[in-house]
């Protein structure tokens, strides 16, 4: 796995860019205090906003509800947005597809080649249910993919340091993903990018093309991140996304 750090990212307004050439992802940040929200009328100005920065046509992204449940958008799903679901696919060009965070782990998929990508929001549930090897299969199955060419991106989230979860969930993983105790817990802090290493890493994905950007949302100084956790009644949402030019 590649470590990636902030200096890796082109820094745009409130965005960390990063270029793979026809392909671009974005991680969204708290900078500017700009929230992503699809309940509210602001979080949904800035989700439009996207459009005119990045040139794009539309901006896609599901009601998540914490499922394994992924989707391939193209043109003519026009009701794409009202879908309950938390991992979109697509090999559209100039549409973004997204996922919106606030401790859960936002992950991108980007096969160069082939020119597809997937936006996927994983929390403990979608991590507990692969929903990252999942996402990855059903690439597999509907797209000329080449395992070799496939990267992965694992966006800021709420890391090990900082994820307590009960003893019941700990047991639940330990006997599922059959993880060594001391690698994916301390104590019962949970780590949820080992879990999703482990389906990236049996998918087949190549060493060198799983990327991880080091920022915990609950725990970072330098960089602002919105974090359910750590906030107090309301919180804002974070917007990971990536299109095809």
């Amino acid at each position: 796995m590649v470590n990636l750090s902030i200096c890796d990212f082109e820094k745009r307004k409130d965005f960390l860019i990063y270029n793979l050439g026809k392909i671009t992802l974005a991680f969204s940040t708290a900078e500017k205090d700009r929230s992503f929200n699809r309940n509210t009328s602001y979080g949904i100005d800035n989700l439009n906003s996207i459009k005119n920065e990045f040139r794009l046509q539309d901006v896609i992204y599901l009601n998540q509800i914490h499922s394994d449940k992924a989707y391939i958008y193209d043109e003519s799903y026009t009701n794409i947005k009202e879908e309950e679901g938390d991992s979109l696919i697509t090999d559209e060009l100039n549409v973004a597809i997204g996922v919106f965070t606030a401790d859960c782990v936002p992950i991108i998929i980007a096969d160069e080649k082939s020119n597809v990508i997937a936006a996927i929001h994983s929390g403990w549930k979608g991590t507990y249910n692969s929903i990252v090897l999942k996402t990855l299969s059903k690439i597999e199955e509907g797209f000329n993919i080449n395992k070799n060419e496939t990267k992965v991106f694992i966006g800021p989230h709420i890391r090990k340091c900082c994820y307590e979860v009960s003893e019941e969930l700990k047991e639940k993983f330990l006997l599922k993903t059959k993880i060594d105790e001391y690698k994916l817990f301390d104590g019962r802090k949970l780590s949820m990018q080992e879990c999703i290493l482990n389906d990236i890493r049996n998918f087949g994905i190549n060493e060198d093309n799983i990327y991880s950007l080091n920022l915990c949302t609950h725990c970072e100084r330098d960089t602002k991140l919105y974090s359910y956790r750590k906030s107090e009644g309301t919180y804002g949402r974070l917007f990971s996304f990536t299109f095809i030019k």
